[in-house]
């Protein structure tokens, strides 16, 4: 059981490192295609800076559910260094379970957001899923789809936290539980 969730974990992992690869990706791409546009053809696309910001935001969202599933966020691991162990498993449970919090705030205030977010954006085209197939729409693209980030990304974040306790609880138990993510090989990087 415990193989099965950290194969499915580590998929997770490696699909959500390809969205934000691909993010990155668009993001630059975009930026050099408006800079040479804007500069050598003295022509630049309406929807250029658009989406190199859309690309941004999507990126940091994503990024964020693997920073907290790395235990990558802000932590103070000096001071749990100077605890005793099962106390610096507590406060950094404490301040998983904030994140946690975060997440759900992040699914029902985005939901509410997507959900009544107005206007729309001139400059963009997009497809919609109509009668069973997308269909292509010439302009005006809703607001509402660049901000469903939001709540995705909330989703994310609990499942990563979730996930982050259930595994610092089970090396706890285990015996193998470490402070900071440089003493646990399964985490370190190889070199």
């Amino acid at each position: 059981m415990i193989k099965t969730i950290r194969t499915i974990d580590r998929l997770v992992k490696k699909v959500l490192t390809a969205f934000c690869a691909i993010f990155l990706l668009l993001m630059v791409v975009f930026a050099v295609y408006n800079i040479v546009m804007r500069y050598v053809f003295e022509n630049p696309p309406v929807w250029g800076d658009l989406l190199t910001v859309l690309s941004n935001i999507w990126l940091v969202f994503l990024a964020l559910a693997l920073t907290v599933r790395d235990k990558d966020h802000i932590a103070l691991d000096l001071i749990y260094s100077w605890l005793p162990l099962k106390a610096a498993f507590l406060i950094h449970q404490f301040w998983t379970l904030v994140i946690f919090c975060l997440g759900i705030v992040m699914v029902i205030y985005g939901m509410e957001a997507v959900a009544t977010m107005g206007g729309k954006y001139w400059e963009m085209w997009y497809f919609a899923w109509e009668n069973g197939q997308f269909s292509f729409k010439p302009n005006y693209m809703p607001k509402k789809y660049a901000i469903a980030i939001v709540p995705i990304s909330g989703v994310l974040v609990c499942v990563a936290a979730i996930a982050s306790i259930c595994e610092d609880v089970y090396k706890l138990r285990e015996g193998t539980y470490r402070r900071t993510k440089e003493t646990d090989p399964e985490i370190s990087p190889q070199i």
